[in-house]
């Protein structure tokens, strides 16, 4: 069963249209389960060695704005 949270967006490219590449979508798709099966881990760790969940999701939200590409 698939989770919500697991459910991709549409991919779009930077002009609103959206991604027609069937393997991009494939790879996009990927990354965004796989991420959210790891910030899953990492919430229910978190609060299971006593992290208040709140604390945990607004340090993740600020990991997600200080991340930049590498290339």
């Amino acid at each position: 069963m698939t989770r919500h949270e697991d459910v991709p967006p549409l991919w779009r490219h930077a002009d609103g249209r959206p991604l027609a590449c069937v393997e991009k979508i494939r790879v996009l798709d990927e990354n965004y389960r796989e991420l959210a099966q790891v910030l899953r881990d990492a919430l229910e760790d978190g609060i299971l060695l006593g992290c208040a969940e709140g604390e945990l999701r607004a340090a993740l939200h600020e990991l997600v704005e200080r991340v930049r590409p590498g290339f």
